[in-house]
Order: structure tokens, then sequence, then C-alpha cells
């Protein structure tokens, strides 16, 4: 598939990723001023967050709801925007007329290892949900059956991390305050 030349000018990298996405069906983000593309999940991959949001809606708190396909905006920045695997909201995202929710409001952002990711790329998606002031960042890496929670962002880092293997549950921070059973999720074959 060949897609059109595009010659981006500041302030529309995000009308480009669009029409990337839109072309090729990849998901596209803008971190840091630069096109990320990975193929939508599917398999193993989906089954984790499915697993994820099961168990969250089951005990979330009143106002508060998990999302997928739910980007990020990054403050101060026309372009920079992050797609997590899930995030939790607040319940008045329903009816909200935006497509790029306030980093602010993010509870949990949660985002599942592909196969093929790199650790370079782990690290500077983790960086990115600090700088943007998301409260808390759940990476779940199925390629080795490993989680870590991070949580309170400062100064473009988390200083708070909580890590454990598939089996260990994830006991999630106020206002959450729930458990999270590790040992149903999927791991990827090797």
């Amino acid at each position: 598939m060949t897609l059109p030349a595009m010659h981006p000018r500041p302030g529309n990298l995000r009308e480009v990723a669009e029409e990337i996405e839109h072309a090729t069906g990849l998901r596209v983000e803008v971190l840091g001023g630069a096109l990320v593309m990975s193929p939508t999940p599917r398999g193993k991959h989906a089954g984790s967050i499915r697993r994820l949001r099961q168990q969250l809606e089951v005990a979330m708190p009143g106002g508060l709801a998990a999302y997928e396909v739910t980007s990020i905006a990054m403050p101060d920045d026309i372009d920079d925007y992050c797609t997590p695997d899930l995030v939790v909201l607040p319940d008045t995202w329903d009816t909200d007329d935006d497509w790029l929710a306030d980093p602010l409001d993010v509870e949990l952002a949660v985002e599942v290892i592909s196969k093929s990711e790199r650790a370079a790329q782990i690290n500077g998606k983790n960086g990115w949900y600090a700088a943007a002031g998301v409260r808390a960042l759940l990476v779940l890496d199925p390629r080795v059956g490993r989680w870590a929670l991070f949580a309170g962002p400062e100064s473009g880092a988390y200083s708070g991390l909580i890590e454990g293997v598939y089996g260990d549950p994830i006991v999630l921070l106020a206002p959450l305050a729930m458990s999270l059973d590790t040992a149903c999720l999927p791991l990827y074959d090797r």
C-alpha cells in the first residue's frame, strides 16, 4: 500500500496521524513530536485488555468507567497525544464531544506490550505518560509475564513503582483501590 506524500507542518501532525490511521488501519500516536505506528491489538493482546476491563468494571467506584480506543492529550502541545490500550476516566466521558481526554482526568492508563515492542519504545511511552501528568500507568508484558504499576508523576518521571509477575495481584491506588487478578492473563507464544 502506498501512502500519499505528506509534509506535516507544526500543528497538523494530528491530521497526518489520522490520515495514516484511516489509510492503513494501524494505530497511530504522536509522542514527543514523532509519529508512532503499531498494529491494532489482536488475540492475546486484546484478550489481556478484555480481562482487565472486566475486572475493573465489576469493582469500579461510581463515577468512573474504563474505555478503550481513547486518546490522551499532552498538555500545551496541539499535536502530541497517546492512545493507551485501556484508560479509566470519569464516566462523563460518555457524553464528551472531544476526542482527546485531559491527562489530569485519567485515573489509570493501561499499556499491554506488543510482541514486537523494544525497550526504548516502552521507556519512551512511560516517560510520555509521566510528563503528561497521568496519575497511574499499568504496563503489562505478556512476553515474559511481568507487570509494573507506575504512580506519582513528578518532573517527567514516575516516583513510585511496584512490579510483579503474572499470578501476583495488582493492588491499584485510590480512588480505584481494588486488586486485579493477573493469573488469568495470557502469555505470548515464544
